[in-house]
């Protein structure tokens, strides 16, 4: 199954996903960051589907799912989660997350660790802050004309400079994907970043761990990942020469890591 389908979860949000790969392998759940869609990953979608039947979604506010209006929470897109793959009839899955996917993939480690396998936290935090920076944000979302500049910020936040300057392919097809998302669901997932607060929590995860970190990441900072891969019992930290997109940056290096911890 390669199309996009979709569930419907509790609140009638409309949850866009797709499997690619052998549904006799291992399930591993991809869950991308905020201003992308489930494309983030076309780029390992190959490689990776050939060991794992790999499930993607968009979060809701993003890509083929619906939007929802008002803020989001890191709870609800957690139940999201849970209630997707409860209809698909999936018990426990490999759950890989980057930056806003790192958060999901922290609460499911910590609220419903019996659905996860192997957990991967890419280029996340426990907490950002501080809460005006994202209230700044949203309303710099809400009331601009068009999403260009915010566009170029989050370009300029993912990638190296000379990566942006040099325009290369992925990066006017991120561009694109940016200037696609809609800016409620923008603004919705803004508000589940400036809530979560995971700092406490996270030490409660008990599944195997594995933390990816950007060594020049500027929005998820590599102390951040630090942090987490010492508070969660057993984790495994690896830091790559990337800023905050490691899977499209260093692919090579980001799917050793991968491989290594899920094999």
């Amino acid at each position: 199954m390669n199309e996009a389908n979709f569930v419907t979860v509790g609140d009638g949000t409309r949850i866009a996903y797709r499997f690619d790969g052998d549904a006799a392998n291992p399930v591993l759940m991809l869950s991308n960051s905020i201003g992308t869609t489930l494309h983030m990953w076309d780029g390992q979608v190959g490689e990776l589907s050939r060991h794992f039947h790999l499930l993607r979604y968009d979060f809701r506010g993003h890509g083929g799912s619906s939007v929802p209006a008002g803020a989001y929470s890191l709870d609800r897109l957690g139940g999201d989660v849970i209630e997707l793959l409860d209809a698909l009839g999936l018990g426990r899955v490999h759950f890989l997350g980057l930056s806003l996917g790192g958060f999901v993939g922290q609460w499911l480690g910590i609220h419903a660790p019996e659905r996860i396998d192997r957990l991967i936290l890419s280029n996340t935090s426990s907490h950002l802050g501080p809460a005006s920076y994202f209230d700044d944000r949203i309303a710099a979302v809400r009331q601009a004309s068009d999403l260009a500049d915010t566009a170029e910020t989050f370009l300029n936040n993912w990638f190296p400079a000379k990566m942006v300057a040099a325009n290369e392919p992925f990066i006017e097809e991120f561009r694109a994907m940016l200037l696609t998302i809609d800016r409620q669901g923008l603004a919705g997932l803004f508000a589940a970043v400036r809530d979560a607060d995971l700092r406490r929590t996270v030490a409660l995860i008990s599944r195997p761990t594995l933390v990816i970190a950007g060594e020049h990441d500027t929005v998820t900072a590599a102390s951040h990942s630090e942090l987490i891969a010492a508070a969660v019992p057993g984790a495994k930290l690896v830091v790559l020469p990337a800023v905050h997109l490691s899977n499209v940056e260093y692919p090579s290096g980001f799917m050793q890591a991968v491989f290594d911890f899920l094999r």
